[in-house]
């Protein structure tokens, strides 16, 4: 974007790619918030804006690659100005040592366990507030997505205004691909499988709780699941992948169907911890992320996992070479045929239920590899390492 600093002369501005479609009106918030949308209207209707030479009006949709010209003037003082956070020299070197990818467009972060996205009751230090570390000056960094606290692993912040309009909708589209892995106590009786348990908010517990809700309240989850690798019957390394984005969705569909993940005592109770030396600590981490760019290249990035998940890897003997390969995307089913699937799925979930004490959480009274888990769709790939693991038939 090319401009003239100083409001006393005639501005140009050159439209950039994660602005192209974008309103009028809607560019001037986002770029110059302290001109209003009163004078934005009045230069329009004065033919004051030109957008390629010619008059523009405040809805009109603009093209990456337009030259906007902006009167001079109409600036309101500090309005729309976010004061910036003073961080301390710590505070920017924990910034700093976070980034893993920046360019025009986004900043990739690895995210330590323990460090929360946003701020909260209590919670003094958070990434959000850590975000002016990136920019001396012009448009803050927004967050576009999230992880849990005590997840580890790829976190992207959008660097401008247009580019976090551009990944929230690869995020709320769900074209953005999501690969965590994750250590889980047992081992599931399906090596790949899709988990389809919809889930809803724990009455009383003030929406910090997650649990597995088939009335008409719980919202669709689906999550695939595929073991990597086992450690006899005591553990196993997984990939997930989140087709939905529902608020701690894959530590309550993990413990749903009877195997928590290592450290998640909040959804798998004492059963989530295992015995030995092995970190109590949460053993999820969100390995890579596959995004389309406003650059038109499909961002690829990977996180290197933290350092009590790598120690737990190798005192069970697992590789991180064998998780490397993308696996195969699977074609999920359409919109009507999924509530076709899903209606019978309750139905028989129900029948299989009958009998047992009521007011139990679906997530307590599932056993291991059976709720809500079918599955995935057969691809040509070679078995998992995990040798007596009944795997998918080909």
């Amino acid at each position: 974007m090319t401009n003239q600093p100083d409001d006393t002369n005639v501005r140009q501005f050159t439209v950039e790619a994660d602005d192209d479609g974008v309103r009028l009106d809607r560019w001037f918030k986002r770029h110059l918030p302290q001109i209003s949308f009163a004078m934005v209207s009045r230069w329009a209707r004065t033919g004051q804006i030109r957008v390629d030479g010619k008059r523009a009006a405040p809805e009109d949709r603009l093209t990456a690659g337009q030259v906007l010209r902006v009167p001079p003037g109409g600036t309101t003082p500090d309005k729309g100005a976010n004061p910036r956070k003073e961080l301390t020299e710590e505070q920017i070197a924990k910034a700093d040592a976070m980034v893993i990818h920046r360019d025009r467009a986004a900043i990739v972060l690895n995210k330590p366990p323990g460090l929360a996205t946003q701020g909260g009751s209590g919670m003094k230090e958070h990434v959000d507030g850590l975000l002016d570390a990136y920019v001396q000056s012009g448009p803050r960094p927004r967050l576009v997505h999230r992880l849990d606290k005590d997840t580890s692993g790829v976190l992207l912040v959008a660097a401008t205004p247009g580019s976090a309009a551009y990944f929230s909708k690869r995020f709320s589209g769900r074209s953005a691909r999501k690969i965590y892995w994750a250590l889980i106590t047992g081992v599931p009786s399906v090596d790949d499988g899709l988990i389809e348990l919809p889930i809803a908010k724990q009455p009383g517990t003030g929406g910090e709780k997650m649990y597995v809700d088939e009335s008409d309240q719980g919202q669709p989850a689906r999550t695939r699941y595929r073991v990597i690798d086992r450690a006899g019957n005591r553990a196993a390394w997984v990939e997930l992948q989140p087709f939905t984005g529902r608020t701690h969705q894959l530590r309550v569909h993990m413990a749903a169907i009877g195997h928590p993940i290592v450290g998640d005592g909040k959804y798998g109770g004492p059963e989530a911890f295992l015995t030995g030396t092995i970190s109590r600590k949460m053993h999820l981490h969100a390995r890579r992320l596959i995004i389309d760019h406003p650059d038109g290249t499909p961002l690829d990035i990977t996180a290197s996992l933290p350092e009590h998940f790598a120690n737990s890897m190798a005192q069970l003997g697992f590789d991180e070479a064998d998780g490397e390969a993308l696996p195969e995307p699977i074609r999920l089913p359409e919109k009507e045929v999924v509530k076709t699937a899903a209606k019978a799925h309750a139905k028989q979930y129900r029948k299989e239920r009958r009998g047992e004490r009521r007011g139990r959480t679906a997530g307590e009274r599932a056993p291991a590899g059976k709720a809500g888990a079918r599955p995935a769709p057969p691809k040509k790939r070679g078995p998992t390492k995990g040798k007596g693991s009944p795997g998918l038939k080909k």
